[in-house]
């Protein structure tokens, strides 16, 4: 009888997490909290922080969850098929108003500027060994685009490596761009640069709005049809939003389905992160080149907003240059902010979000160019 109750007890002991649990598991567990800290005491980020930490909370006490037939496993398979990062591509449209862009395409330079920071990582990515795909899915978190990380990682091939580490620092970075940007882009400019104020835009008409989605899909997806799932959902979207006959369509890409996939996505890709796979040396290589990658990107956009000022004799204020990475409209409110600290009522957001904009659609043909060198 005694030996009965032990061995029970000696099985329920078995069963419980702290059985299967070692120091890796702690160590990311703790990770969880800090990112948890961030998002709720911080504030950065919180709708992608709070259930990327808490699905990095939940894999790490419990693996089987993202085993075959657990229930974060059915969650990453749609990350892996690039069916969620689409979808928040189509919501990001319906919440986005391009017309910034439109009136001042000269935008597009500054957008394609600050995608420099993307082909540096992937050249040093080489030299920290690894190999073409892998380089190509990490240092697209140079575009600080937590998505198209997602999707060029899953259509490489990355989903049981790299994925992960790699999600959760775009994801990381997108949330610091407050913290990481203001100080590159106060040392790469001047007071006097950063007090330029910039001319009201064009009001922009209503078929320019319509019209535009539609023909940057014909010319993008004609010229790199590897774009069409990103750049299609988005220019759906918009399109959605624009056209003005399918407000229920827009409210709900830009709404209940964003929060939904948001959900999804988030907590599969914290979930992603179990101490096996993340606790690694080329993690923190990936961490490294993507802090790289977004700093080069910050920096030659702002670069290229200052040759633009030069080249309009003070008509552009390098400061919306910065914006030129994919966080929108994050990356917008900091050139804002910076500006506003030297001329509190030098307003920049509009200009910023051309830039913003643009870097959105770069991001995404940075990835479908990835995806054509590799025939993919």
């Amino acid at each position: 009888m005694g030996s009965t109750i032990v061995d029970v007890l000696t099985n329920l002991a078995n069963q419980t997490g702290f059985a299967s649990l070692d120091w890796k598991n702690y160590v990311m567990i703790l990770i969880a909290f800090v990112f948890m800290y961030l998002a709720i005491g911080k504030g950065f980020e919180p709708l992608l922080l709070v259930p990327i930490s808490f699905g990095m909370f939940l894999v790490n006490m419990f693996p089987d969850i993202m085993a075959e037939g657990g229930l974060l496993h059915y969650f990453y398979l749609l990350d892996e098929w690039s069916i969620l990062p689409s979808l928040i591509f189509m919501g990001v449209g319906a919440m986005t108003d391009f017309g910034p862009l439109i009136a001042n395409p000269k935008s597009f330079l500054l957008g394609a500027a600050a995608q420099f920071g993307i082909y540096t990582a992937y050249f040093l990515a080489f030299l920290m060994g690894f190999n073409g795909k892998e380089a190509a899915a990490i240092s697209i978190i140079g575009g600080a685009d937590g998505p198209t990380s997602i999707y060029l990682a899953g259509k490489l091939g990355m989903g049981g490596t790299l994925l992960g580490p790699i999600a959760v620092a775009a994801y990381s970075y997108m949330s610091l761009v407050p913290v990481i940007q203001p100080p590159i882009m106060k040392a790469l400019t001047t007071k006097k640069e950063r007090l330029v104020r910039m001319p009201q835009l064009r009001p922009v008409t209503k078929i320019e709005k319509i019209l535009f989605p539609i023909i940057v899909t014909l010319v993008v997806v004609l010229i790199l049809p590897t774009t069409a799932p990103l750049v299609g959902m988005l220019m759906l979207g918009n399109l959605f939003r624009e056209c003005g006959v399918v407000k229920q369509l827009t409210e709900t890409a830009s709404n209940a389905l964003m929060y939904i996939v948001v959900i999804l996505l988030g907590t599969s890709v914290g979930a992603s992160t179990s101490a096996e796979a993340f606790l690694k040396v080329s993690t923190l290589k990936i961490v490294l080149l993507g802090l790289i990658a977004f700093a080069v990107g910050t920096a030659a956009g702002v670069l290229f907003g200052k040759l633009m000022c030069w080249a309009t004799k003070g008509k552009v204020n390098p400061l919306i240059g910065s914006a030129g990475v994919s966080a929108v409209p994050m990356a917008a409110r900091v050139s804002q902010k910076v500006g506003s600290q030297y001329d509190p009522t030098n307003f920049l957001l509009m200009n910023a979000m051309g830039p913003n904009v643009a870097g959105v659609i770069g991001t995404a043909v940075a990835a479908g160019t990835f995806l054509a060198i590799f025939g993919i």
